[in-house]
C-alpha cells in the first residue's frame, strides 16, 4: 500500500438545534492510502454520513481540513465520486445513456465505447437500452456503479450502497465489486451499518463513538480475498467490533 490519499485531520462539525448548537464530530483524523478500502461503522445516527459527505467536499467542517494527496479540499471535484443510499442514476434515460451522461467533451463514438465498456464490466451487457424501472433492484445497484465508476475517478465514497438490497444480493454485489477492484484500481471510504460488509471488503474498519462522535478503535483485517466470513478469525474480530459498538 502506498502513501496516504486522503487525509481527515481534526474534523469538528455541529448543526443547530432548538437548544443552540448540537456536537456531531468531534476531533476525528484519520487516512486512507492509495488503493486501500476503509470501512466507517458506528452507532445509528452518530454522523456516519455527515463525515463522508465533508470528506467527499459536500460538507464543510467547522473545524479542520480533509485533503487529497496534500491539497485540501474544500469542495466535490471530479477526483472523487459519492455513491448514495438513494440511487443517482436519471429515470428518463437509459443505461448507455446515463453512463455517457458524465463523460460529455468526449466524441460521441468514444462514449458509447467507454459506457458499453463499463456496462459489461458491472454484468449488464445486453441492458445497454433498457430504462431503470425495466431492472430489477441489484441491476439498479450494477448501473449506478457502473455510472460512479466510467467517469475514472480516484475516490469512491460510498454511502450503504448495498443496504437495499436482501442479504444474498448485498452479497452478489459485494463480492461484484471486489472483482472490479480487482480489474481497476480506486481508494474507497465505505460507510456502512453492517459489520460482516465492513470485514467482507475492507483493509480497515474505523468504529465510530455515539454523537459526538470521534474515532473510538480502529481494526485492521488481514485476511487476503476471498474472504471467508465464516472462519473463526473473521468471526471474532466481529465480536470485537460489535464489542466496540456495544452490541456485546
Amino acid at each position: 500500500m502506498s502513501a496516504e490519499k486522503l487525509v481527515v485531520s481534526d474534523i469538528y462539525k455541529t448543526f443547530p438545534s432548538d437548544n443552540g448548537r448540537l456536537p456531531v464530530l468531534e476531533r476525528i483524523s484519520f487516512d486512507v492510502k492509495d488503493g486501500e478500502v476503509v470501512a466507517i461503522v458506528g452507532p445509528s445516527g452518530c454522523g456516519k454520513s455527515t463525515l463522508l459527505n465533508i470528506a467527499a467536499g459536500f460538507e464543510r467542517p467547522d473545524r479542520g481540513r480533509v485533503a487529497v494527496d496534500g491539497v485540501e479540499q474544500s469542495q466535490p471535484t471530479a477526483r472523487g465520486i459519492l455513491i448514495s443510499q438513494s440511487g443517482s442514476v436519471f429515470p428518463w434515460l437509459t443505461v448507455r445513456q446515463n453512463l455517457m451522461f458524465g463523460l460529455e467533451g468526449r466524441e460521441d463514438a468514444e462514449r458509447e465505447r467507454l459506457a458499453d465498456h463499463y456496462a459489461a464490466l458491472v454484468g449488464l451487457q445486453g441492458f445497454e437500452t433498457s430504462y431503470p424501472h425495466e431492472l430489477s433492484g441489484g441491476m439498479l445497484k450494477r448501473a449506478e456503479l457502473a455510472r460512479a465508476l466510467v467517469v475514472k475517478p480516484e475516490i469512491l465514497y460510498m454511502d450503504e450502497p448495498f443496504s437495499a438490497l436482501d442479504a444474498l444480493m448485498s452479497l452478489r454485489m459485494r463480492n461484484e465489486f471486489l472483482r472490479i477492484l480487482g480489474e481497476e484500481r480506486h481508494t474507497v471510504l465505505l460507510v456502512t451499518h453492517d459489520v460482516e460488509e465492513a470485514i467482507h471488503l475492507a483493509d480497515r474498519i474505523l468504529v465510530l463513538s455515539s454523537r459526538p462522535a470521534s474515532v473510538q478503535a480502529v481494526f485492521e483485517v488481514p485476511f487476503p480475498h476471498p474472504r471467508t466470513l465464516s472462519s473463526p478469525a473473521a468471526q471474532e474480530l466481529r465480536l470485537s467490533i460489535l464489542r466496540q459498538l456495544g452490541v456485546y
